[in-house]
């Protein structure tokens, strides 16, 4: 069967983060339920088989748990599958340590590639790097839903190939909030890589807030981490400067 995904360009879904208040959330049919539940998110990539959708609904189900909304994707023609759950629970009922525990039987189950289990208010928030290139309205855009808690991460500094002066509001805000901002002169022959990757070793993944670079298959490989555009493209048929004109 061929699922159609639900494609969505919100960095906070990806972080697990979802824009609503669970604090007067009760379990249906479960007056004993704890009034105040948490909000969890697990992803999940495995081989293709049948009954991956019931197992998953059936553990959350099993610890007294409650899904939200669940997306599923299968390619076709392709013999994989991926899946993202959003779902409320009581911590009391299970504890953190035993959700990771139940999600890794279900990853042995199926021969899991990915199996991923967050909980933004439990779990030590992400620690991430931005980069961007001239225009502002992406990392912009980022850091006012940082500074809002909109976003819960630890934003461990920003790198640009492009210099801002001091009196730009970007580096007004950066200061402000004890953010580093690093400049690296690109040029055709040297994107500065080496040095973007020693700025980004301890970060959990990076953000690309409309770079006007493409990362190279080398830097990719040796950073070995998860990437994420969040501005609109249209890579990797068309990378590079102007991919509308190029279509």
């Amino acid at each position: 069967m061929t699922f159609t995904r639900r494609v969505s360009s919100c960095f906070s879904q990806f972080l697990g983060f979802a824009n609503r208040s669970f604090n007067s959330y009760k379990l249906p049919g479960d007056p004993s339920s704890s009034p105040s539940l948490t909000y969890g998110i697990h992803i999940f990539h495995c081989p293709d088989e049948v009954g991956i959708v019931a197992k998953l609904s059936e553990r959350i189900a099993s610890r007294g748990g409650n899904i939200l909304g669940a997306d599923v994707f299968v390619p076709q023609n392709k013999n994989v599958f991926y899946s993202r759950s959003e779902f409320v629970f009581d911590p009391v009922r299970w504890p953190r340590k035993q959700m990771d525990e139940d999600f890794l039987k279900l990853s042995n189950m199926f021969s899991a590639i990915r199996s991923v289990a967050r909980v933004p208010a439990l779990d030590p928030k992400f620690k991430i790097a931005v980069l961007a290139s001239k225009q502002d309205h992406c990392l912009v855009d980022l850091l006012y839903g940082w500074q809002e808690g909109r976003l819960p991460v630890d934003i461990t500094c920003v790198i640009s190939n492009h210099h801002r002066g001091p009196n730009n509001n970007v580096m007004h805000f950066l200061e402000r909030n004890g953010i580093p901002y690093h400049y690296l002169h690109t040029t055709e022959g040297n994107k500065r890589e080496r040095e973007i990757l020693e700025l980004v070793l301890n970060t959990d993944f990076l953000v690309l807030a409309r770079y006007m670079q493409v990362l190279s298959g080398q830097f990719l490989r040796t950073y070995g981490k998860d990437v994420i555009n969040i501005h609109h493209g249209l890579l990797p048929s068309f990378k590079g400067g102007n991919p509308c004109k190029q279509v």
